[in-house]
C-alpha cells in the first residue's frame, strides 16, 4: 500500500543510494505535448537533504527534462527495488537546471565523478515522498554498467559534444526551449 512521508527519511535515503537505476518523469503544460520518462544510471543521483535532491544529467539524444523544468518546474523521480525486499519510492517536486559555470555548479560537481558528457545538474525541491509495495516489480541482477556513453563522448571530443548539444539539445520534442538554448541566447 502507498504511504506518504513528510520528507526523505534516513531509510528512504539509504534505499535510494543502493539503487543502480532510477527514472525521471516530466511533462509540458500542453495536453498535446509529450510526457517524458527517462531511465538514468551512472551513479549520478544524490540526496542533498530531506527535501532536496540532484542528479548529473549527461548529453543525450534530447533534453526534455530541461525544457519542461524551464516551462513549469514539475518533476518526478522513481526508484524500484530490483533485488532484495520489494519497494518503490517516488519523489515529487519542483526542479531547476544548473549549467556548467552557473552558481551552484562547483559545489554539485564535488559530489559526483564528472564524465566528458556532463551537461547539467537537475536539482529538485521535493514536495511529496511516497513509498509503495513494489510487489509487481520483477527481480533482476545487475550485470554491469555500460561504457558506451564515455566512449561516445571521448570520440566526439569537446568541440563535437558542443556541436551535438547545439543540434540536438536546444529544444524539446514539442519545440519548447531548453536551458541550453537559453544560455546560448543569454
Amino acid at each position: 500500500m502507498a504511504k506518504t512521508h513528510p520528507h526523505i527519511t534516513d531509510a528512504i535515503r539509504a534505499f535510494i543510494e543502493r539503487q543502480h537505476l532510477f527514472f525521471v518523469a516530466s511533462a509540458p503544460l500542453s495536453a498535446a505535448g509529450h510526457v517524458n520518462l527517462s531511465p538514468k544510471g551512472l551513479d549520478c543521483f544524490r540526496v542533498l537533504g530531506p527535501d532536496r535532491v540532484a542528479y548529473l544529467d549527461v548529453i543525450g539524444s534530447g533534453n526534455e527534462t530541461s525544457a519542461h523544468l524551464l516551462e513549469n518546474g514539475r518533476i518526478t523521480f522513481m526508484f524500484c527495488a530490483f533485488d532484495g525486499p520489494p519497494n518503490i519510492v517516488r519523489l515529487y517536486g519542483r526542479g531547476r537546471v544548473v549549467l556548467p559555470g552557473a552558481a551552484g555548479w562547483d559545489e554539485l560537481a564535488t559530489r559526483v565523478a564528472l564524465p566528458p558528457a556532463a551537461r547539467q545538474f537537475i536539482v529538485a525541491d521535493i514536495t511529496r515522498v511516497q513509498t509503495s509495495c513494489g510487489f509487481g516489480v520483477p527481480l533482476f541482477e545487475l550485470a554491469g554498467h555500460r561504457e558506451h556513453m564515455a566512449e561516445w563522448a571521448e570520440k566526439k571530443g569537446p568541440d563535437g559534444l558542443a556541436a551535438y548539444t547545439i543540434e540536438h539539445n536546444c529544444a524539446s520534442l514539442d519545440g519548447l526551449p531548453t536551458h541550453v538554448s537559453a544560455a546560448l541566447k543569454g
